[in-house]
């Protein structure tokens, strides 16, 4: 039974699951872009599928595409077109994966072994037809099975599938995580190790919080929200999948063989008020639209597929948020509603995740407290089930999850994984707007 949050249907992954095969343990990695960014670090890959294959193991691995490639092929894109025909896009697009993967099964092959590259439809993985932000629908993966017994590595395009018409298809940023993560559960996997350029989930993103710490264990619903908030570690949609399907994570390491994060099920009942972590985003944008009708902006949106989050009508205008979302698509979205929008747009976002932020407004004070004393002004503060979120500018976000950081001593916080019962996100309630 899926999750409130999730959006792909439930045919997407069958029930039955099976800790191995007949012909050995079965296992599912995915490897970042960082991880395959050059041909040492491909071959580095395809030295770990290698032996973990000559030791029994039947190995899938879903590869992103090498580090830098989309953002060239998006701006090769946009050099012709401003506006770029999605269908194209998405075929275009898809090539950085598949060249991953090629490269690294000629590796493999090099270093003695057998291995079989496969596009996102040759794999089974099927989709609706947004394009650039498609739906999972189902998951056939016999011919992922066949390779594997007959004692192939398997290394699978991630970010893709295929449309009932045929089409390509992406799933949007970071789509390659949920990739790995729907074939966990298809091949019955009940864990899939995440390969990154950092060595688990911490409290902070260590690049702009220098002591944060490195987490054990979190639940799948404290990764949803800081995911949600801005950690890029995971995309949101893969930690939905995983908390449906009842799938563990390991995001570790591709350079070490160090333990990372575990991310899991709750265990306990027990209400706990752990602080999980401090996420940001560097671009956060509030929107003003000059129209009273809050429908009318969200149909805007929905018109064209994209993400809206918080919305702030009053009685002449209507306030919003759209995490991840453009800026010049927000304008097009409008534009073809004949709405007049305008742009607040030197603002980032920075949110303290916890495990029960409900009825907690002792969090929200020590937020604001902490920010007004380091003199940084909260421009919209939000309250969420699970999360607490201020925007500021651009400029502060940095300096602002370090304070709050800080502020709720997180580099010397108890590791233990939550246990409370923490709802699912679903709907924002502004507390304050200044």
């Amino acid at each position: 039974m899926t999750s409130p949050g999730l959006t792909e249907p439930d045919s997407v992954l069958p029930a039955a699951r099976g800790a191995g095969t007949p012909h050995g343990r079965r296992v599912v990695w995915k490897f970042g872009g960082t991880s395959v960014g050059d041909a040492g670090r491909l071959r580095a890959v395809a030295e770990r599928l290698v032996a973990a294959r000559r030791q029994g193991t039947q190995v899938v691995a879903v590869l992103s595409a090498m580090g830098g490639t989309t953002d060239e092929l998006v701006q090769q894109a946009y050099g012709l077109s401003t506006e770029p025909q999605p269908r194209e896009l998405d075929a275009l697009l898809s090539v950085g994966e598949m060249m991953s993967c090629a490269l690294a099964a000629i590796a493999v092959h090099d270093l003695g072994e057998r291995a079989v590259s496969l596009t996102g439809a040759q794999a089974g993985i099927c989709t609706d037809d947004a394009h650039g932000n498609a739906r999972l629908q189902q998951i056939c993966p016999r011919r992922i099975t066949e390779a594997l017994d007959e004692g192939a590595i398997v290394l699978v395009a991630g970010f893709q599938g295929v449309s009932g018409h045929g089409d390509i298809t992406t799933l949007g940023r970071g789509g390659s995580d949920a990739t790995a993560i729907a074939l966990a559960s298809a091949l019955g996997a009940r864990e899939c190790d995440i390969f990154t350029d950092v060595p688990g989930v911490f409290t902070a993103d260590p690049r702009v919080v220098p002591d944060a710490r490195k987490l054990t264990a979190v639940s799948h619903e404290e990764m949803l929200h800081l995911a949600d908030a801005g950690a890029r570690v995971l995309q949101t949609r893969a930690v939905e999948l995983a908390a449906a399907h009842d799938i563990d994570i390991h995001v570790r390491s591709s350079f070490t063989s160090e333990p990372g994060t575990w991310i899991r099920r709750q265990t306990s009942a027990l209400e706990d008020e752990r602080i999980s972590g401090i996420a940001h985003t560097g671009h956060d944008p509030v929107y003003t639209v000059s129209c009273p009708s809050p429908a009318m902006v969200t149909a805007a949106m929905a018109q064209r597929g994209l993400a809206i989050g918080l919305i702030l009508p009053d009685e002449q205008n209507v306030r919003f948020t759209a995490p991840g979302v453009g800026g010049a698509q927000v304008t097009a979205a409008m534009a073809a509603m004949d709405l007049d929008v305008s742009v607040h747009d030197d603002l980032g976002s920075v949110s303290v995740v916890s495990s029960m932020v409900v009825n907690r407004s002792d969090i929200a004070a020590t937020i604001l407290s902490a920010l007004e004393n380091s003199r940084i002004h909260a421009h919209l503060i939000t309250c969420m089930p699970s999360r607490v979120s201020c925007h500021v500018l651009a400029a502060d976000v940095g300096r602002a999850a370090q304070v709050l950081h800080d502020a709720f001593q997180l580099h010397a916080a108890e590791e233990s994984i939550s246990g409370s019962s923490a709802t699912e996100m679903s709907r924002t309630a502004p507390v304050a707007v200044r």
